[in-house]
Parts: structure tokens; C-alpha cells; sequence
């Protein structure tokens, strides 16, 4: 019954570094959607800093009609409004960070989930739609999938410690 406390400690520590590292990641996840905005934001004309390949195009991914949500249609009224997707990233990311610093880890869970299928299908759009890719994108979809994965690791070890709590008050009221 005594060595309870030390592993529930532990799972504290460790939830402590994953809340962290979950952060760390989101901020990570700003700057690089801050990156895409300033792409986004770029004359179309001016060749982008990482138009590097046949293959990969900032630029044209940046200024396509999928950089915006929701996206330009032929057919639609002048002055419809759209939202840039890298100001969408910017503001989940920032979300997840400020949900991971106060613990809400289930939050963060659901943002991460939400804004990895959202990658998912932009890197659809951009595999088999515009067939550019964007490094930006790629990375983001990268930091995305770590916070994902930190976030259901996260969630895992609070079960576990809730488990190990309950275990230790059951114990101590069996006689």
C-alpha cells in the first residue's frame, strides 16, 4: 500500500511534462501557421521564400482558393467573406496551448482531433487537388499529429492515476 503515493507522484510528474510539452507544441504550431498567414498575406506576384521544388509551392498553395474557409467558389456574391486557414490555426493552436497550461487535457484532446482531420483533408486538397504541396503545411500537419498523440498519452495517465487513487482510498476502507 505504501509504494501507491510514490507511483501516483510520479503520474503527476508526468502529467505535469505532458501539459508542457503539449504547449511547447502549440506554440511551436503558431509560430508555423504564423508563417503560413504571412505567405497568405504576401503579394502573389513575389516569389515566397520556400518555393523550393516542382513540388513544393508556398505560394500557390498559399493563394489558392483552398487557403481560405470557406473556400472561393465561382458562382459566389463579391465581397463574400473568408477566413484565412492559417488565422484558423494560429487561433486553435493557441487554444490547445492555453488548455494545456490549465490542465483541461479532454479540451485539448477534442481541438487536436478536430484540427487533425482538418489537416488531413488540406493535405488531401493538396496532394490530389492543387498537387503542391506547402512546407508550412506539412509541418503544421506534423505538430499537429504530436499533439494528438501527447494529448491521448496525456489522457491515458490521468486514467491510470485515477485508477491508482481509487485503488488506495478502497483499500484503506477494506478491513
Amino acid at each position: 500500500m505504501k509504494r501507491i503515493f510514490p507511483v501516483a507522484r510520479e503520474e503527476r510528474r508526468k502529467m505535469e511534462c505532458m501539459k508542457y510539452l503539449i504547449a511547447v507544441l502549440a506554440v511551436a504550431g503558431v509560430v508555423v501557421s504564423a508563417m503560413a498567414l504571412h505567405i497568405h498575406l504576401m503579394d502573389p506576384a513575389a516569389a515566397p521564400p520556400c518555393a523550393v521544388s516542382a513540388h513544393f509551392d508556398c505560394g500557390l498553395v498559399g493563394h489558392s482558393r483552398y487557403s481560405v474557409f470557406p473556400a472561393i467558389t465561382e458562382d459566389e456574391k463579391p465581397g463574400t467573406p473568408h477566413i484565412p486557414v492559417a488565422a484558423i490555426g494560429i487561433a486553435g493552436y493557441a487554444l490547445m496551448a492555453i488548455f494545456a497550461l490549465m490542465g483541461r487535457i479532454r479540451i485539448v484532446l477534442e481541438l487536436a482531433r478536430i484540427g487533425f482531420f482538418c489537416a488531413a483533408f488540406l493535405s488531401y486538397i493538396e496532394a490530389y487537388v492543387i498537387q503542391m504541396w506547402c512546407i508550412y503545411c506539412l509541418w503544421s500537419q506534423a505538430i499537429i499529429t504530436a499533439i494528438l498523440v501527447a494529448s491521448v498519452v496525456a489522457v491515458l495517465l490521468r486514467r491510470r492515476r485515477r485508477a491508482a487513487s481509487m485503488v488506495s482510498v478502497l483499500s484503506e476502507h477494506v478491513d
